[in-house]
């Protein structure tokens, strides 16, 4: 049936030079950038292209914004005053949670087909664009596949249920189910990052052991699983506490939920383990080697995100600019506004080149590919989402007003903006983890070499700025100046990606503006001489 369009001509003026609400379009045919960087692994376009369409169209963006008008809500007790710490969701959570999971979110990288982690990148890109609080989850129980490998006897029943495409609400055990998702619950209020200060405290009891203690932040705890750190008898040991037994609930207690900046959708939460039932993985002592496994693939996810929100608010800013007119002409006519889009899609762009590189060595099977992932996913995730924040705010500008409104998707973007950093190690830690891996890891220090120097004499910028970068620091730098070095070191890492496997006018302008202290101001859009047309046609 033909919707008729709301009335223009209102008793005191005519609604003109506003451009109709974007809304319902494919996100994979409207983007050159990801499907250029997926032509460039093994992952099959073809299931891309129809999630892309399927995430991208309207009943699945008014799902994104049911899921964050109505937000979770806790539920401790029942009506008899029976503790049940269940969260409790909006409709359209679960179902972008289902066409998430059953297209193959969590399950593409492990079910044997080619490019799966390029795979789970652009998916990931692709959701964080409509509705990122769903990503968390789904990322967690993706990432939580290589950690169970530490205990075999819990991967033979878990594995097959978080890579399963489905999703399964029921409270149920997980061999009860068609499909489980699996969480993470590492930090306290007494350390945050700092894992070691745990004060939980893991008793044995027959093959299996009771957790006593709390954690400050567990994210999804609706989730059938997580996994948690805690302090057996032989040291901090990383458990898997099942949420659901058999007949019983686990004495878990979600003891209130966190009322956070964004990432809306998502309940994030703090708990308290009450003589709770969980299974060791890995040997007593080594949780955080046993965990890292988790972290390192959350990383790929984190990495990739930033570059997802920054296409989504730029896609509406280009749109706005090309139907929304000031002074007589189009504002995409006017040569300040390419300058700042042009200029913003240069940072987005390289934050996804690199991204998508990341995920290609991930797919890969050598120790040199293992290598650059480990050192370059850090680098990916410190520098993409230091710039995600004021990408998305210039983005908002170009709206003017309109963009600072709910009614815009420009808002939602902007309070998810600066959670990716935050989660998993933010910047302070992430630098001392590139630092701790130069020093002690010399394959990912030789892959990473070998990475920059396959881009040497592309560019007259990017040569003279690696040269600057090895004269400043001959060898790594005190911890002081750990973000300085980790910037450079990184905005060179993008340079050199972008050099290789991207369109020239995207590369050279990269490497004029970013690498030459000289190439631009301070804000966005402070830059001459960019071929803004070939930059912003990579827009859509």
């Amino acid at each position: 049936m033909t919707q008729s369009p709301p009335r223009s001509h209102l008793p005191t003026h005519e609604v003109e030079n506003q451009p109709a609400a974007r809304d319902g379009f494919d996100l994979w045919a409207a983007d050159p950038v990801l499907r250029d960087h997926v032509a460039l692994s093994s992952a099959d376009p073809g299931p891309l292209g129809h999630y892309g369409a399927l995430m991208g169209g309207a009943e699945m963006r008014e799902a994104g914004r049911a899921a964050n008008r109505v937000p979770p809500e806790l539920v401790t007790f029942d009506r008899s005053g029976r503790r049940l710490d269940e969260v409790r969701f909006h409709p359209a959570y679960h179902q972008l949670m289902d066409t998430g999971l059953s297209a193959g979110f969590a399950a593409a990288a492990w079910d044997g087909a080619p490019g799966g982690h390029t795979a789970h990148a652009a998916m990931c890109y692709m959701t964080s664009q409509v509705e990122p609080g769903v990503t968390c989850p789904m990322v967690m129980t993706y990432a939580a596949v290589p950690a169970l490998a530490a205990a075999p006897d819990l991967a033979r029943d878990w594995v097959p249920k978080l890579t399963a495409r489905a999703y399964d609400t029921a409270l149920a055990p997980v061999t009860e189910k068609r499909a489980a998702t699996l969480g993470m619950a590492m930090t306290e209020k007494q350390g945050g990052s700092d894992v070691r200060a745990n004060s939980t405290v893991a008793t044995p009891d027959g093959d299996a052991y009771r957790l006593r203690g709390h954690k400050w932040f567990c994210s999804a705890p609706m989730c059938d699983g997580f996994l948690t750190l805690a302090q057996a008898p032989g040291g901090l040991t990383c458990f898997l506490v099942p949420r659901w037994l058999d007949g019983e609930r686990n004495s878990l207690h979600v003891m209130r939920l966190k009322d956070k900046l964004g990432n809306r959708a998502n309940a994030s939460s703090e708990i308290e383990y009450h003589d709770t039932l969980a299974f060791r993985l890995g040997d007593e002592g080594r949780g955080v080697k046993t965990i890292i496994e988790m972290v390192h693939h959350t990383r790929l996810s984190t990495s990739i995100a930033p570059a997802g929100l920054m296409r989504a608010a730029l896609a509406e800013a280009y749109y706005w600019v090309h139907n929304r007119s000031a002074f007589q002409r189009r504002l995409i006519d006017q040569p300040m506004m390419r300058a700042v889009l042009a200029d913003l899609t240069l940072d987005f762009e390289g934050s996804a080149a690199l991204a998508f590189r990341i995920a290609r060595a991930f797919d890969g099977s050598s120790e040199d590919d293992r290598a650059f992932a480990r050192i370059a996913v850090a680098l990916a995730k410190f520098l993409g989402n230091k710039l995600c924040p004021n990408v998305i705010y210039e983005a908002m500008e170009c709206l003017g007003g309109v963009g600072y409104t709910e009614e815009t998707p420009l808002p939602l973007l902007y309070r998810e903006a600066p959670l990716n950093s935050i989660w998993e190690g933010s910047g302070n830690v992430i630098c001392l983890d590139v630092l701790r891996a130069l020093s002690r890891d010399p394959a990912a220090r030789d892959a990473l070499e070998t990475e920059l120097a396959a881009a040497r004499g592309t560019s007259r910028a990017y040569d003279a700025a690696l040269t600057a970068h090895r004269a400043r620091w001959p060898a790594l730098p005190a911890e002081d100046e750990a973000r300085w070095f980790a910037e450079s070191l990184a905005t060179l890492l993008t340079a050199a990606v972008l050099l290789r496997f991207s369109p020239p006018a995207v590369a050279e302008a990269y490497a004029a503006t970013r690498l030459d202290p000289a190439g631009r101001g301070r804000v966005y859009g402070a830059v001459t001489g960019l071929d803004s047309g070939a930059i912003l046609e990579r827009l859509g």
